[in-house]
């Protein structure tokens, strides 16, 4: 089976109309798809409005108690049930989920290494038999940031490595793309010019971005995620902006592919 994982996060989502013309991009995507999506931009702006100030660490949220109740009303209420009512109004069989729904996925809270990310979920298990029921099944996953420990907890997960690690785990049996869809035209050389785009990134490439500082915060987890995807089997991996999504599809250029070292052996 074909697969595609698109994620897309809160720079899509919070913008009515590029929100709308991604999903219809999306329901017009072939071949079985899930959507995952995090909604960082709008948590923040609830959170602020209750007192709750954002705390990021490279690109990553620290999660307290309350910041915890807000993601989860944000990513697994609000922004999850609108997706899946806007897909079903484009004729997308959607179902919307966290990784409570179904056990899909399993985490663990992350132990203190010298940042405590508070209650912040490290990706254990995906349940591949209930995505694969739910495709079989015609259904389309909408997968939010929201995660479960097994144990009563639920857990704020990095929707990056939730579309990677759903993606590794299917790639076992079955041909899978993933596709992060954000508000670049791909990673950038300068985030202020968008057509400074870095057409291709290898491992040796990226060390070197970083080094130099062209790649930092949130773009960091991203492409981590995309290499250990890689490393896992995933078929292709594509970051680019979200109404490119179709052409991506179609191999044409655009946005940036992330690609493993090529090394000629002689």
């Amino acid at each position: 089976m074909k697969i595609s994982i698109i994620k897309i996060g809160g720079n899509v989502i919070d913008f009515p109309e590029k929100l709308d013309e991604f999903l219809a991009l999306f329901s017009k995507f072939p071949g079985n798809k899930i959507l995952v999506h995090g909604g960082g931009v709008m948590a923040s702006r609830f959170g602020e409005s209750m007192g709750v100030m954002p705390e990021m660490v490279d690109g990553r949220r620290i999660t307290d108690k309350d910041t915890l109740d807000i993601v989860t009303m944000v990513y697994a209420g609000l922004i999850n049930k609108n997706l899946v009512a806007k897909l079903q109004a484009l004729k997308v069989n959607a179902i919307g989920m966290t990784g409570a729904d179904g056990n899909l996925i399993r985490s663990i809270k992350r132990p203190v290494k010298g940042i405590d990310y508070g209650f912040v979920g490290d990706i254990q298990e995906v349940n591949t038999t209930l995505i694969d029921a739910l495709l079989n099944a015609g259904l389309q996953p909408v997968v939010n940031a929201i995660t479960h420990d097994k144990k009563g907890q639920l857990l704020n997960t990095n929707a990056d490595s939730i579309a990677s690690a759903l993606a590794t785990s299917l790639a076992a049996e079955h041909q899978v793309n993933l596709y992060f869809c954000f508000n670049k035209s791909g990673v950038l050389v300068d985030e202020k010019n968008d057509n400074s785009i870095i057409p291709l990134i290898n491992e040796d490439i990226y060390a070197e971005l970083k080094k130099e500082n062209v790649i930092h915060s949130g773009m960091i987890p991203k492409l981590d995620n995309a290499f250990s995807a890689l490393e896992k089997g995933v078929n292709h991996v594509w970051i680019g902006k979200a109404e490119n999504l179709l052409l991506a599809a179609k191999g044409k250029l655009s946005g940036t592919t992330i690609e493993r070292n090529r090394y000629d052996l002689y």
